[in-house]
């Protein structure tokens, strides 16, 4: 199996990044706008993202622990369809900000570079979004 990890320090409460990352039906697409451009619900538990390239996924909702500040989701279908997924996005305080860690395992182990790479231009964005939004606030 293709297992990624991926961690990013943001300079915002842990709050303000969970408040993105915990919603699970527009939380891509306020995460990375511009690279997501679109999340809708399709039924209660299945979110359709649509990515800037032409990528398509439709998600599963897994779990969501508040307290722990954790989601859990799977990849089921869209224009990628692999055999097993699931991916996991949790926010921690740290220091001044927060640590976010995304960990993504996938079956063919061959997705997980693919992505890898997605998982690192989201962070950025994510990072930025939300560095914005708080040096923004009065």
């Amino acid at each position: 199996m293709g297992s990624v990890e991926k961690e990013i320090i943001i300079e915002a409460p842990a709050e303000d990044v969970w408040a993105i990352i915990g919603d699970f039906a527009a939380g891509p697409i306020r995460m990375a706008p511009g690279f997501v451009t679109d999340s809708t619900l399709d039924g209660p538990d299945v979110r359709i993202v649509t990515f800037d390239n032409g990528t398509v996924l439709h998600e599963r909702f897994i779990a969501l622990d508040e307290s722990q500040r954790r989601i859990v989701f799977s990849i089921v279908g869209g224009s990628v369809t692999p055999a097993h997924d699931n991916s996991s996005m949790q926010v921690f305080p740290h220091a001044d900000g927060s640590r976010f860690v995304w960990i993504h395992d996938t079956l063919p182990h061959e997705l997980a570079d693919a992505f890898g790479v997605s998982m690192e231009h989201g962070l950025s964005l994510l990072k930025k979004t939300v560095e914005s939004s708080v040096a923004a606030k009065p």
